[in-house]
């Protein structure tokens, strides 16, 4: 099959086309082309509100394309090597959850890592299915959890042989990678779809030199996050299916939840980042690369942090390494990786992707220049050079292996209590606590909460971690199965 154009961009040039034909609007949104809104106009600019539009004919609908979004997935999906793409205007996370409830109901089984995005449980939630966790191997320096060991995951699914899919993250947000080929041949021999959370992996498809993507490795569905190195407005994805797919029933699943009113202005970054992806991409992503390159080797001459790459490759459960990843080990400087985020910002006024308790993620781009590189570097040293102390009775993992008692649907609708966080252990949790980002729960409905988790609640408070998810916002209480 023939290349399609990838210099066309059919929702911008349709977009462009309404703009010079001078409208009169009588439907939604009631800003009249920013007419109605004056400070909102003045903030976001005339250009941005004039193409902020209802779906109509000229400009097609997201529900049922048939014309200028129907022409954007095709390219998107020529681009990406996939059979289908959907435009997602929910973010990644409705990505994820159409994937899961297009393969599975109430009572199925799906084998998935526990260190997934909370947006993998909340698909559970919704339709009922039952999770098979595969716990992840963890790295014991850095205490981050690894990818897939396939020796566990044969073994899954040896047990549980009529599980409906395998899912897995691919990169983790700290760059690892698993062996995507490998499981999507054991997922298909085994007649079980192969679904991959893709956020961090846009790039991917760009670049040569990168680890394997999802539709490379056969997947049956993908969820790409487009804004994150892809380039597009926040909040825009794609959800990418192989030919083993109906993407027809794929489209009334994601209708299930997606907005009826999709948003041009996240249609348009889409279709616009895909393009200059399409033409610019390995460019784009070879000095992304050389810029995560140098950084790690400055960061690392500085001592006593460790921006770590491809050395933890061990062909297993770190089957390769995304390299355009700065991740970096804080706690030989004696302070967590929330830690230095938040001196980063308070101080140096430098926003990282996200610290946790041992590990900092700064997210490079093709926005970035050496002189941003050169601050960070800077400022890590005397970060070091200011705060630097012994790290005794620092908390190490990362990861505390859940212990299931209940499908995260059950629990969730269950009849619960609210109790102080001491008064929990031994009880079902019916809710999420997760540190934001990067969104991986600590807790998730339907597990047990134990000792050793409220110690990892109270230090992940105690050092400024970001918790969300329990109906208390202050996390001094948990909702827990009622009598259970």
């Amino acid at each position: 099959m023939a290349k399609l154009d990838q210099t066309r961009a059919p929702i911008y040039e349709a977009l462009s086309r309404f703009q010079r034909e001078r409208v009169v609007p009588f439907d939604v949104p009631g800003h009249k082309r920013g007419k109605g809104n004056p400070d909102l106009t003045a903030f976001l600019g005339q250009k941005a509100m004039s193409v902020d539009v209802n779906s109509m004919k000229p400009l097609d609908n997201l529900c049922h394309p048939v014309s200028v979004i129907r022409d954007a997935e095709e390219l998107a999906a020529d681009a990406f090597g996939a059979h289908h793409a959907f435009f997602m205007v929910g973010g990644t996370t409705s990505a994820v959850q159409s994937m899961i409830l297009s393969c599975c109901k109430r009572g199925d089984k799906i084998i998935l890592p526990r260190n997934v995005h909370r947006s993998a449980i909340n698909a559970l939630i919704l339709c009922g299915a039952h999770p098979v966790y595969v716990n992840p191997e963890t790295d014991q320096r850095l205490g981050i959890s690894l990818g897939m060991s396939m020796a566990v995951l044969e073994d899954t699914i040896r047990q549980h042989p009529d599980a409906k899919a395998v899912f897995v993250n691919n990169p983790t947000y700290y760059g690892i990678c698993s062996n995507l080929q490998a499981i999507v041949d054991l997922a298909h021999a085994h007649g079980m779809m192969a679904l991959v959370d893709e956020a961090h992996g846009t790039h991917f498809y760009f670049y040569d030199d990168m680890p394997l993507s999802a539709m490379a490795a056969g997947a049956d569905m993908a969820s790409v996050s487009m804004h994150k190195s892809g380039g597009s407005l926040t909040q825009s994805s794609f959800l990418l299916t192989g030919p083993r797919v109906n993407a027809d029933y794929v489209r009334q699943v994601i209708n299930l939840t997606q907005t009826t009113s999709g948003s041009y202005l996240l249609m348009s970054s889409l279709d616009i980042s895909r393009r200059n992806l399409a033409i610019h991409g390995e460019e784009i992503f070879q000095k992304v690369r050389e810029l995560a390159r140098y950084a790690r080797a400055e960061i690392n001459a500085i001592g006593d942090y460790y921006a770590f790459c491809r050395e933890l490759i061990n062909g297993d459960s770190v089957f390769d390494f995304d390299t355009t990843k700065l991740s970096i080990h804080t706690l030989d400087v004696g302070l967590a990786g929330i830690e230095v985020y938040d001196i980063l910002r308070d101080e140096y006024d430098i926003q990282t992707e996200f610290g946790d308790l041992g590990n900092l993620l700064a997210y490079i781009s093709v926005g970035d220049r050496r002189q941003d590189i050169e601050r960070l570097v800077s400022a890590l040293a005397e970060i070091r050079r200011r705060y630097k102390k012994g790290k005794a009775g620092m908390l190490t993992q990362e990861y505390i292996p859940p212990l299931v008692v209940d499908t995260p649907q059950n629990a969730f609708y269950a009849e619960k209590e609210s109790l102080p966080l001491e008064e929990t252990v031994g009880r079902v949790c019916t809710e999420f606590v997760m540190c934001y980002p990067p969104g991986i729960p600590i807790l998730a409905p339907g597990e047990e909460v134990t000792p050793q988790i409220l110690d990892y609640i109270r230090y992940a408070i105690e050092k400024g971690c970001s918790l969300t998810g329990p109906e208390d916002l202050n996390i001094q209480r948990l909702n827990v199965e009622k009598g259970v």
